[in-house]
């Protein structure tokens, strides 16, 4: 929009050019344009330099954008502002520690310096396998320590509390904690007390138990606690609420000797890094706060006349602070918009710009505590709006608000007039309005957005503005799919391959989970440790049935050409020729490939890392899902893939919010590490080391357990993730869903279509097959059976009955981690019936549970194995529960195959107690008892299978 001139709002904003902002910027309000001529105002005036500005962004791209920008609307060129403070913060950490912070990291007790051959470890995989080399030097060398290291099952994980309590300002010293750290570590009572209030209020004016009695119903179920944990009765209490001495009760706890803990890994990795040459982003930010807190000439020396921060929504709370660091002046400028908050992962709070003026007087008063840093007014902060959209139809914007109230679950609470109360609506400046908002369900979803692609391109109903202003037909070039995790858009790039639909991935690729790295990962595995792993990979890659891998396994009997290739892997030298080789074997080329190749050269390069240790590494990365950016185009005219953060300030004609599944979006997220830091709790630990009973054993922490259900899920920043996708689009947007949707697009104001995509225009072109061809011959051993084997599929053939394999595995893996204790919420009735079902249950619960039922057959010994979904043991009776998602009841004979197997195995398990086998339909919640067949019975299935 550059051609245009401001808008009024705009240009009051570039005219005000002194004193405090506070700028809500809503999408496509020209807000890059409007900063850069704000700034370009500034400079220009008599006796201001380029020197004088801070202006601040989040990435490299945006502030060479910004630069380019100012150019053209200054009296300055690009080279007088090459050295000008246009850059990000991590930049400009890394500026001022280059020039004046050498030394800044004696300030915390540290000998090790900042050299100018520092370097900055970008790759989180790398810097993983870095921390794991010192936390294994830690623990050799902290014996103190040991009952901590025994309750964690990855050390490792440590490396992410250090970063967060980096992003909050909280620092260790040579003695403690730098100025108020130890503080935040300790919480605040008083803000904790008031949620523990909220949750625990009675529903329903007082009729119905409060929310937080109701989740303790589960208090200590699949948990192990020390002797003095209190029962659940005396927790619950016997009214509506939790007794109120509760709050205080869970709260205050001994963490002494914790905080030392976290304190001497902090201390010790800081330096560990420094002695290793290296910094990370969040050590950056950290050093250049100190220097800055503690140099008082420095900081008078580098302080600015003017700062201006834009995507102040992305800010940490260590950002915040450096800026007031920074500013030698009121004239700060910050620009943003809270309803785009969407990174919270890489630690960006919210409440910077929600809470600004709050946070901008307790943050100067906690920089102020020992010595006057900020020495210019806190008042007043003028508010000014950007609210007109020059990206967006108005159906758009309007549908895009419905986002930010829509629940994300089924127990989901929204206060949405408060939410509306905060909301700045936005008004379009197109001068058309022909979108198209709709959505779409299917089982087969992928292939119902490739047939939605083919549908829409060349189609004048999704008519998008050309460069003339004019409205065509749609390219695939003006279409990009959205996906909230990136599993699912990396598979449906590989079915758009097959079936030769142009389509590109941009903004990372989870590279260790494609078939490429775990092909790679096998072949390690044969060559180093956990051979039969690696074995299985490549078995199934070469087209061996699980039965018939299972006997190769067992006999060792592996095909001669894959032992003559492990044979020539094992000559290889070095990772990258192993790496290579696999690659070239398997026809593995292309960007993706490469990609995983350097990584693993460049982490054998950096660290004294095994080959065994490469294989924690890569192992690491599938489970934390890392992603590096590749260059996967698929030329000028083809479809985007993209996560949505990924595609934060990007904007496209036609969208395509796919994935729109439950457990998917919002994400069921994963179980974080041992020990948290969380506010206004701060440092806990979930777990502990302890022989309370006599016996060496991993508790709970009871308090723990209950004090995290007395803070708040977060759903407001999936809301904020739905509605940066939606106000992605220019024109249209269609939503797509598989057999689960998730209760966004359930509650959302539009109505979705069952659709059964028709591909028949394509040519669909199969991935080739393996290089290695197996021939399994029948072994001797011990025959193998499943349950599932003896089950008659053909009643299953009209397909009326079941829902899908997609839903019934979501409902399996809710209700096992419903069972085992995790923080899960129910989505949908199935779910919510599951979740009653176990709140009925009084006994311990064992979900996913392995069981071997041995047999003779005809003098031969077979087995049978399966997985029992749930079994609920009591003192007089042990109950196996199988999970049905069917509609109607008709392969009841059939699952009584099934669990007869599971029947023989628990009985013989538990000889003293009455064992009892049910099916739980799922749909409405009934549990059918069923009867069990004989091990005679069984028998006469098995040879019925033998004999065709």
């Amino acid at each position: 929009m550059s051609e245009f001139p401001p808008n009024d709002k705009q240009q009051t904003l570039i005219n005000s050019t002194e004193g405090l902002y506070l700028v809500d910027a809503g999408a496509g309000t020209g807000k890059t344009f409007t900063v850069t001529r704000r700034y370009a105002n500034i400079i220009d005036q008599d006796g201001v330099d380029p020197e004088d500005i801070l202006l601040v962004t989040f990435t490299n791209n945006a502030a060479a954008e910004m630069r380019d920008r100012i150019v053209t609307q200054s009296n300055y060129g690009m080279r007088e502002l090459t050295d000008a403070p246009i850059q990000t913060f991590h930049s400009l950490a890394n500026d001022l520690l280059e020039e004046h912070g050498h030394a800044a990291p004696t300030h915390l007790g540290i000998d090790d310096r900042i050299t100018g051959s520092t370097r900055l470890i970008e790759d989180a995989l790398i810097e993983k396998a870095l921390f794991r080399e010192f936390i294994n030097q830690f623990i050799d060398t902290n014996p103190q320590y040991d009952d901590f290291f025994a309750a964690m099952s990855d050390a490792s994980q440590l490396l992410d509390l250090i970063k967060e309590l980096a992003s909050k300002g909280i620092f260790p010293d040579a003695e403690g904690w730098h100025r108020d750290g130890e503080s935040h570590l300790d919480g605040e009572f008083e803000a904790f007390e008031s949620l523990f209030e909220q949750v625990n209020e009675p529903r329903n004016d007082g009729s119905k138990q409060s929310a937080l009695r109701s989740k303790l119903y589960r208090y200590g179920q699949n948990k192990v606690y020390t002797p003095e944990a209190p029962a659940k009765e005396e927790i619950r209490g016997d009214g509506k609420q939790v007794p109120t001495g509760v709050a205080a009760r869970v709260f205050e706890e001994d963490r002494s000797e914790l905080k030392a803990f976290i304190h001497d890994v902090y201390h010790a990795y800081l330096s560990f890094a420094l002695r290793r040459n290296y910094l990370n982003f969040s050590f950056l930010q950290l050093f250049a706060f100190v220097l800055l807190c503690e140099d008082h000439d420095v900081r008078e020396a580098v302080n600015f006349e003017y700062v201006m921060i834009d995507e102040f929504q992305d800010s940490s709370e260590i950002q915040f602070k450096l800026s007031l660091l920074l500013a030698g002046t009121s004239n700060i400028c910050v620009v943003g918009d809270w309803k785009q908050s969407i990174y919270s992962f890489q630690y960006a709070d919210v409440d910077n710009i929600r809470e600004f003026e709050g946070r901008l007087e307790r943050f100067a008063a906690e920089l102020n505590s020992d010595h006057e840093r900020i020495e210019f007014p806190l008042s007043p902060v003028t508010r000014r709006k950007l609210d007109t959209n020059y990206r967006s139809t108005q159906s758009v914007l309007d549908f895009s608000e419905h986002a930010l109230t829509t629940p994300a679950t089924g127990r989901d609470s929204v206060d949405v007039a408060a939410i509306r109360e905060k909301v700045t609506s936005l008004t379009a400046d197109a001068s058309y309005d022909n979108s198209v908002i709709e959505a779409i369900q299917s089982e087969d979803e992928q292939e119902a957005i490739l047939a939605k692609i083919d549908e829409i391109v060349g189609n004048d109903r999704y008519a998008v503005e050309g460069d003339d202003g004019e409205l065509r037909a749609p390219k695939y070039a003006d279409i990009t799919v959205l996906t909230r995790t990136r599993d699912f858009g990396r598979e449906l790039l590989e079915i758009a391959n097959q079936y030769d639909l142009p389509m590109a991935y941009e903004g990372g690729i989870e590279v260790f989970r494609t078939n490429a790295a775990k092909l790679l990962l096998a072949w390690l595995r044969i060559l180093e440790r956990d051979a039969d792993r690696g074995w299985a990979l490549v078995l199934e890659e070469a087209g061996c049935t699980i039965d018939e891998t299972q006997a190769v396994l067992k006999h060792e009997t592996y095909p001669e050409a894959m032992v003559e290739f492990r044979e020539e892997l094992s000559e290889l030298e070095t990772l990258g020729g192993v790496a290579r080789r696999v690659f070239e074997c398997y026809g593995c080329e292309g960007p993706t490939a490469d990609v995983v190749l350097h990584t693993i050269q460049s982490v054998q390069e950096t660290t004294t890392l095994t080959r065994g240790d490469v294989i924690q590494f890569i192992e690491d990365a599938i489970e934390a899902g890392s992603t590096h950016d590749v260059n996967a185009g698929a030329g000028t005219d083809s479809v985007t893939v993209q996560t949505i953060h990924a595609t934060k300030g990007l904007e496209y004609p036609i969208v395509i919010l796919a994935n729109m599944n439950a457990h998917k979006f919002p994400s069921s997220g994963g179980r974080g590490g041992n020990i948290m830091y969380t506010d206004p709790v701060g440092l806990r630990q979930r777990k502990h080391y302890s022989e309370a009973h006599g016996v060496p054993y991993i508790y709970d922490n009871w308090k723990v357990d209950v004090l995290r259900r007395c803070l708040p899920r977060e759903y407001d920043e999936e809301r904020r993730l739905l509605y940066v996708a939606i106000t992605r689009a220019e024109n249209h947007v269609i939503f797509t869903a598989g057999d689960s949707p998730n209760t966004f697009i359930e509650e959302l104001p539009v109505e979705i279509t069952d659709v059964e995509p028709d591909l028949s225009s394509f040519d669909l072109d199969l991935p080739e097959s393996t290089p290695f061809e197996v021939e399994i011959t029948t072994q001797a051993g011990t025959p193998r059976f499943s349950p599932h084997t003896f089950i008659d599929e053909g009643v299953f053939e009209d397909g009326s009955g079941g829902r899908g394999m997609e839903f019934g595995s979501k409902v399996h893996e809710f209700a096992e981690a419903s069972a085992l204790g995790e923080s899960v919420t129910p989505d949908g009735r199935d779910e919510t019936n599951v979740q009653s079902l176990l709140d009925s249950l009084d006994g311990d619960l064992h979900a996913e549970k392995q069981a071997f039922l041995p047999l003779d057959v005809d003098g031969e010994r077979v087995t049978i194995s399966g997985v029992i979904d749930l079994l609920h043991v009591t003192p007089e009776r042990a109950e196996i529960v199988d999970y049905k998602t069917d509609l109607d009841r008709r392969a009841e004979s059939e699952y009584q195959k099934q669990l007869s197997v599971y029947y023989h195995v628990v009985a013989e398990l538990y000889p003293d107690r009455e064992v009892t086998m049910a099916i739980f339909y799922t749909s409405d919640g009934e549990r059918k008892p069923i009867e069990p067949l004989s091990k005679t019975e069984l028998r006469e299935l098995v040879r019925g299978v033998r004999n065709g």
